[in-house]
């Protein structure tokens, strides 16, 4: 039985232009996806072919921390799907869940009929069945795809990607060019499935469907061109994106290229919920940085609101009075949560609470959707190179007395304040 025809085009006043498979190495600098996967593709009569499915799996946060998600090709999140501006593609959907499903191209000037709105615009995919969709790519940027049947339950459950299409004719050179998807999860102490009902306790954020310490770092040179990709699909909450020691600026949004005259440098990128944004940067300074959402509940592992505030309780003789009853009783909390990831105390079976990551000089106090960018001047590879070596008399070290008496800091005195303004002039 011959094939339908495809109309590749979408009508009205978009009509893409179709052009040859755009190939990696020639026509674009592919991205590098840490803690994740590419789709695979083969070209079939100049149609570039990727295959899609469906289906529920086991999968790792971090060490010491699974859980049963919902995901494309057993990949959370989706394995990215790179294509070129002027790609005709061809996307099949195989769905292996209990429940229908649908594709949402995210983003996409695509024909109606493949938009993948369930029931809107199409029928949803049962289980079992294999679903086609077609376009040509007439626009370039960072985009995403996602379930849009029981959109609640499937995106909490993992059914989320990012979709890169590279420009035809690139504007300038990219030496390292990074797809990151940011996402939330509500996994209760103990339990093995995310949780779709929660709307506001989110309490596991993941770049690349890794919470740290499982994210991989991002490795580059100084001096290099280098874009980084935002993608935020979480459920509820936005994510303001911040990197130390690098400035950049925010090149596009989903929408498409900002005029370079719009560029504004930046430190901090808030991705909302829905949006994509990318930002390119050209490091100049070595060294380990931190790269973290900056909601601080967002970059802890599995914490709640639901605890008494203990900061600046005087225990006195209390643990020695509990442990006649409760053995082993300890207060904790009461000069702040930062010590406790490296305890090394029991937690309930998988479950990650406020586990860090030893770094080179101490404990890494940090969770969740954090990652880190490792400058180097050099590099043999782009495998992570280990901890920064600070050249001499560039790390932050306990001051000698010498020094505090050379400069006349006394630490056992009182600050003395100076007024910001007398009669209203600063001084």
């Amino acid at each position: 039985m011959p094939l339908p025809p495809v109309v590749p085009a979408t009508g009205g006043v978009f009509a893409p232009k179709k052009m040859p498979p755009g190939m990696p190495g020639r026509d674009y600098q592919p991205v590098v996806v840490p803690n994740g996967t590419k789709c695979p593709w083969k070209i079939v009569d100049g149609v570039k072919v990727f295959h899609l499915v469906v289906e529920e799996f086991e999968h790792e946060f971090a060490p010491g921390l699974k859980a049963f998600c919902w995901g494309y090709n057993r990949q959370v999140n989706g394995p990215v799907l790179e294509m070129v501006e002027g790609d005709h593609v061809r996307i099949y959907v195989t769905n292996r869940l209990e429940a229908p499903t649908t594709v949402h191209w995210h983003g996409f000037l695509i024909p109606n009929g493949m938009d993948g709105v369930g029931g809107l615009n199409q029928k949803a995919i049962l289980k079992g069945e294999t679903y086609r969709y077609e376009f040509v790519m007439g626009q370039h940027g960072t985009l995403m795809f996602h379930a849009h049947h029981d959109e609640m339950t499937q995106m909490a459950m993992g059914l989320t990607g990012m979709v890169v299409v590279h420009p035809r004719k690139p504007e300038r050179k990219i030496d390292r060019d990074f797809a990151l998807v940011l996402h939330e999860w509500r996994l209760d102490v103990g339990s093995k499935r995310p949780n779709p009902n929660e709307m506001i306790e989110f309490n596991l954020l993941t770049i690349n469907g890794k919470a740290f310490p499982g994210t991989e770092p991002l490795v580059m040179k100084t001096g290099q061109r280098v874009r980084i990709r935002l993608a935020n699909l979480s459920a509820m909450d936005h994510h303001p994106i911040h990197i130390h020691g690098l400035a950049f600026h925010v090149t596009e949004t989903d929408g498409g290229q900002i005029p370079k005259t719009a560029w504004v440098p930046e430190t901090t990128v808030l991705v909302a919920v829905g949006q994509t944004r990318t930002i390119e940067l050209e490091p100049g300074i070595p060294g380990d940085w931190a790269m973290h959402c900056h909601m601080t509940h967002h970059v802890m592992n599995q914490m709640g609101h639901g605890f008494p505030n203990m900061i600046g309780v005087k225990k006195g003789e209390l643990d020695a009075d509990v442990r006649k009853i409760l053995p082993g009783y300890m207060t904790m909390g009461e000069t702040g949560m930062g010590d406790m990831g490296e305890m090394g105390m029991p937690v309930p079976h998988n479950s990650l609470p406020m586990v860090g990551q030893r770094g080179k000089h101490d404990y890494i106090t940090m969770g969740g959707m954090f990652t880190i960018l490792k400058v180097r001047d050099k590099l043999d590879s782009y495998e992570d190179p280990g901890w920064y070596e600070n050249p001499k008399g560039t790390l932050s070290i306990a001051a000698t007395d010498q020094e505090l008496k050379r400069d006349g800091i006394d630490p056992a005195s009182d600050p003395k304040p100076v007024p910001g303004a007398v009669r209203g002039v600063g001084v």
